[in-house]
């Protein structure tokens, strides 16, 4: 086990609107407001995603298993930023819900840039670690 003892920073209250690139927006926002580490959680629709599902078996390195949807779908979920060559990675993980099934998203640092557009609202509260973590 590896930990750091930090304290909250900036807390940022976020909407992304209708059609709008999810990751890409809080992209922007870590690149625009120098978001070096943070955490946050999100709750909304979203209209489409390519996301990964899991990997395919119980592995190191894991083989990806992607999915993706371009229905509406209900999210809540929680993830990190931090940076890696210079730019931001965003994380998350949720269960986009719809009546028929249910699919968790994992977006991470070993997985291809996932996309999700925005339907309707979605919602982020970020908090700013006010550290950076290291290895």
């Amino acid at each position: 086990m590896d930990y750091r003892k930090g304290s909250i920073g900036r807390i940022f209250a976020v909407r992304i609107d209708h059609g709008e690139d999810v990751l890409g927006e809080l992209s922007g926002l870590a690149v625009k407001e120098e978001i070096r580490s943070a955490f946050f959680i999100m709750l909304g629709a979203m209209g489409s995603a390519d996301l990964v599902t899991g990997p395919k078996d119980k592995f190191v390195p894991p083989t990806i298993v992607w999915s993706k949807f371009d229905d509406a779908r209900e999210i809540l979920g929680a993830g990190d930023i931090f940076w890696e060559n210079g730019a931001p990675k965003i994380h998350l993980h949720g269960p986009p819900g719809a009546a028929r099934e249910l699919l968790w998203v994992a977006s991470g640092k070993r997985h291809r840039h996932s996309w999700c557009l925005r339907y309707l609202l979605l919602r982020w509260i970020l908090l700013r670690k006010g550290y950076l973590m290291k290895k």
